[in-house]
């Protein structure tokens, strides 16, 4: 790991006595950091499969103990995420180990092996749960249970030198306090007859029958927290770990949820097809079972909080074309999912596949937010003092077109976490400027990285919330009648959510509203992101443009991520020429500021009456024009 020498593993084995107690008195900086390079795991040749167990396994059970170990504390973090040659954890490690930073001064002890590192965690554990390979589903109740009952999480394999054997058999000898599976090896949860340990017939399905289980055990008694849910890929991937890069099972994501005593699930939203993880179910068992945990989640929470469900459809896996089986593309499963879920008052943090992992978020949640985090609005005065009014108060147009990048996206703690040290470092940001749209909801996976974005942010650089605002859900599925659930409206707890998180990081726009498959906003939806975000919306299903009670409402334009800034410019040039509205916004995806640059170097000689502009002066001269445009102002072109 590079700056911090091995040490003996006697001395390993003292220093462990410090990490194992919870500190008491101690003072949090005389607290060891305990440090393990995971980095083995993502070196496997997914051709071998005792290779790829041993890299589910050690993920799995590191993770669960993680999110125990920093439940209330930054104790144990481990080397894991990569990006290319970037190592991304120790980049976010050695920026808050300088002088003066969070991390200075506290003492690091590294580990060999993972069993040096649950010895040293010893007491902050009281056993294992113990899952079934034959029921991949029962990884993730085995994700549930070890939040809830501080546990870790551990796959039956009693073959010598198993990760089990290793920590049950011999070793700390843990013991199995809940078994997902006979104490025999045989499976638990078979999908006829009654659902072990419940009073309920079988779903027919295995997988079903063990969120059935993990509903009534956990989530109806509130033995879960209803407030977080994490929807990650389950054991399925031991046996098809090959579609994208090897840190997508993202079990090293489960940290967070399980500090949380999250509920974890992994399951199809989809109803009129059954899916490739189990065939033989009834058409629809996986989509009712999603509802239902959705529904006990929102009962829990009675419907005044927004549930934060980390994680995203595992597409390239199961569930769409992309799989392998199954008729639907990624966007519309996207799509189809963040409709259920909103329909339940939940948001995704949505950790997608390319940037999908992410490692100790239980570590950096504890990292201490300044209070507010302030940003600057411009007022009529300065825009009249920088020519873009006439005298008497009216934008001054002299024949340009008003363009605005939504720099995304930004809208998963994961790309967030991973995207930085490459994308908000390069040396080009600041020259032209760049309305970042990041969802301020990251702060509690990943504050460090939403407080550096502050920290190092230049006169060019404004933050706007990424879609929808606060978490990305659709605010359509909030208005009544409700589609899907028929429950009362969630408006007024979305708005309440919302503005909690924009007070603190000084947002006033809203830069995107994915409607996808959900209604549009109606009124009372428009009235609430009136509250929040005043100063201004691009949803999607929208008129071209709107006033709402002094809110701008611009239709969101064109996705724009040609990788040649050339021909990206052609596209913007066209949809310019198409538009009859002078204000015009532009998404891109995970753009450099470099492409930017080039990009803005095409257009002004293609067409100098083509105006790069800030946020706040954006939304401003689109608010005064639509004051002086009734009809713009009603939607009427």
């Amino acid at each position: 790991m590079g700056r911090f020498a091995t040490i003996s593993r006697r001395l390993i084995l003292v220093l462990c006595s410090c990490t194992a107690v919870d500190g008491g008195a101690m003072e949090v900086n005389d607290i060891p950091i305990g440090w393990f390079d995971l980095r083995y795991t993502a070196n496997i040749d997914v051709r071998k499969p005792e290779q790829v167990r041993m890299a589910w396994d050690h993920c799995h059970t590191l993770a669960t103990l993680q999110g125990i170990v920093n439940r209330n504390g930054p104790r144990l973090y481990l080397q894991f995420v990569q990006l290319g040659s970037r190592d991304i954890d120790q980049y976010w490690f050695d920026k808050y180990r300088q002088a003066g930073r969070w991390l200075a001064g506290r003492p690091v002890v590294t580990y060999p092996d993972i069993v040096a590192v649950v010895r040293a965690y010893r007491s902050f554990i009281q056993g294992a749960v113990v899952y079934d390979p034959a029921v991949p589903a029962t990884s993730n109740a085995a994700s549930t249970v070890a939040g809830v009952q501080d546990l870790l999480a551990i796959r039956y394999d009693p073959s010598a030198g198993s990760l089990y054997h290793r920590l049950v058999v011999t070793g700390p000898r843990l013991p199995v306090r809940v078994w997902l599976l006979n104490e025999d090896g045989t499976s638990k949860f078979t999908g006829s007859g009654m659902v072990a340990g419940t009073q309920k017939k079988s779903t027919r399905s295995a997988k079903c029958d063990v969120y059935l289980w993990l509903q009534e055990r956990y989530l109806d008694t509130n033995r879960c927290d209803g407030r977080y849910g994490a929807y990650y890929l389950d054991s399925f991937w031991t046996t098809k770990p090959g579609p994208t890069v090897i840190n997508h099972h993202t079990l090293t994501n489960h940290d967070f949820f399980v500090s949380k005593r999250a509920f974890f699930f992994d399951l199809s939203p989809w109803a009129d097809e059954r899916p490739n993880d189990d065939p033989a179910q009834p058409l629809g068992t996986d989509r009712r079972m999603l509802e239902s945990l959705l529904g006990s989640a929102y009962q829990q929470t009675e419907g005044k909080e927004i549930i934060h469900i980390g994680g995203f459809p595992p597409w390239p896996h199961k569930y769409t074309s992309h799989a392998g089986s199954g008729k639907h593309d990624g966007v519309p499963t996207e799509w189809e999912y963040a409709r259920l879920i909103s329909a339940y008052n939940a948001f995704q943090d949505a950790d997608a596949y390319c940037y999908g992992a992410l490692a100790n978020a239980s570590f950096w949640m504890h990292f201490p937010l300044q209070g507010q985090y302030p940003q600057k609005w411009v007022t009529r005065e300065e825009l009249r003092e920088r020519g873009y009014l006439t005298p008497e108060g009216a934008v001054r147009f002299d024949d340009r077109h008003f363009i605005l990048f939504y720099v995304g996206d930004y809208d998963a703690a994961s790309w967030l976490y991973q995207r930085i040290p490459d994308i908000w470092d390069h040396p080009d940001r600041g020259k032209v400027p760049l309305m970042w749209a990041v969802s301020p909801v990251l702060d509690r996976r990943v504050p460090m990285a939403m407080d550096y974005l502050r920290e190092t942010a230049t006169a060019n650089d404004y933050f706007v919330a990424a879609d929808n605002g606060a978490g990305y859900l659709n605010p359509g599925m909030l208005q009544e009648p409700r589609p899907l659930s028929g429950l009362p409206s969630g408006v007024d707890a979305w708005a309440a959510h919302c503005a909690k998180y924009y007070r603190r990081w000084g947002l006033t726009v809203t830069g995107f509203i994915i409607d996808g498959y959900a209604p549009g906003l109606n009124s009372r939806g428009l009235d609430a992101y009136a509250r929040f975000s005043p100063h201004g919306i691009v949803p999607q299903k929208i008129p071209l443009s709107l006033l709402h009670k002094q809110m701008p409402v611009i239709r969101a334009g064109w996705d724009v991520n040609q990788t040649d800034p050339a021909e990206a410019a052609r596209v913007i040039l066209g949809q310019i020429e198409s538009r009859p509205l002078p204000f015009h916004w532009f998404r891109n995806i995970l753009k450099s500021p470099g492409w930017y640059v080039r990009l803005q170097q095409q257009l002004r000689v293609a067409d100098p009456k083509i105006e790069l502009l800030d946020a706040p002066t954006f939304f401003e001269l689109a608010r005064i024009y639509l004051e002086n445009h009734p009809q713009a102002a009603r939607g009427e072109w």
